[in-house]
């Protein structure tokens, strides 16, 4: 009974992964479709409101989870900013402007950046050889993918989109350096659902200031369709399948939706924008995505091999 129990967590568990690979890879051709007519920060804004507000709302009333402390409260807005102010608000921003693929595929990069930060900013000597082929590889693969869609797709501000995607990943690669440096014992379900609802606030003002926002009134119901989409399954289901994902399995596992979610936003983004795919941009993304991997073994490696001389 002991071994079906057992069992059953796991095919949960790889469903979970499955539906965070999946979901989270449709997630950038569903906000590319949408800010397509609603600013992206203010779409952002309003996707991370909802999804909040729905997070806080069960665990405050139906768990009846204390209010968060002040210290926790000043950790939950600097966790707010970084991962879903600008990541999250300048990866939407980005998308407008490049295919949905690569905007995906830039985010698949942040394990790289995370080894340069902390190699760079406290001085953690673990960029090996391996290490290092795997940081050459993953930005050569987005260059080849840049270079491809320069020719190809390129339209209005396409440069911008690729800097404000770059700015989302390297934001998201710190808020992932500061939460492995600054832990709190809060349910991570909770801390979420604070951290977007925070975002929202200061998403909503960045898009006051610099973009025209569009009245609640004027967006279509097909937008609406897209943000809820966004809201419930990007923000919520995706979300608490990835959490679930990443306490049940291996780390080595888990972390496959990595490298799944930019390939099933190439192959929806082909289907439902007419994002073309070329045999450079297949090996661009292939590149790119062995570098991260090779990134991720090699820092895995590192970490196993100190524990093994700490014990000895």
């Amino acid at each position: 009974m002991i071994q079906n129990i057992k069992n059953n967590v796991k095919a949960k568990a790889y469903l979970a992964l499955f539906a965070t690979s999946t979901i989270w890879g449709t997630t950038w051709v569903a906000s590319k479709m949408a800010v397509a007519e609603v600013p992206a920060l203010q779409m952002s804004a309003i996707r991370q409101f909802i999804a909040g507000s729905i997070f806080i709302s069960y665990f405050l009333f139906l768990k009846k989870m204390k209010w968060p402390s002040i210290t926790e409260f000043r950790w939950l807005t600097v966790m707010a900013l970084l991962m879903f102010v600008f990541a999250n608000g300048f990866s939407t921003w980005g998308v407008k402007y490049i295919p949905a693929g690569m905007a995906a595929l830039i985010g698949t990069l942040y394990p790289l950046s995370v080894v340069i930060i902390e190699a760079l900013f406290y001085g953690k000597r673990n960029i090996t050889p391996l290490t290092l082929t795997g940081l050459i590889l993953g930005i050569s693969g987005v260059a080849l993918v840049f270079y491809e869609n320069a020719f190809q797709t390129r339209g209005e501000n396409y440069l911008f989109g690729i800097l404000v995607s770059l700015l989302a990943m390297i934001s998201w690669s710190l808020g992932t350096v500061f939460l492995i440096r600054n832990k709190r014992n809060i349910n991570p379900y909770y801390g979420t659902g604070w951290q977007m609802f925070i975002s929202s606030f200061f998403l909503y003002a960045l898009a006051w200031f610099n973009q025209p926002l569009l009245p609640l009134s004027k967006i279509s119901w097909h937008s609406y369709g897209l943000i809820f989409y966004l809201v419930l399954l990007g923000s919520i289901l995706a979300f608490i399948a990835f959490i679930y994902t990443i306490r049940k399995l291996p780390a080595p596992i888990a972390s496959l939706y990595a490298y799944i979610n930019p390939l099933v936003a190439m192959v929806v983004g082909a289907i439902l924008l007419s994002e073309k795919i070329t045999v450079t941009i297949i090996w661009g993304a292939i590149v790119t995505l062995t570098g991260v991997f090779l990134v991720n073994y090699s820092v895995r490696r590192n970490a196993a091999k100190i524990i093994a001389e700490a014990e000895i």
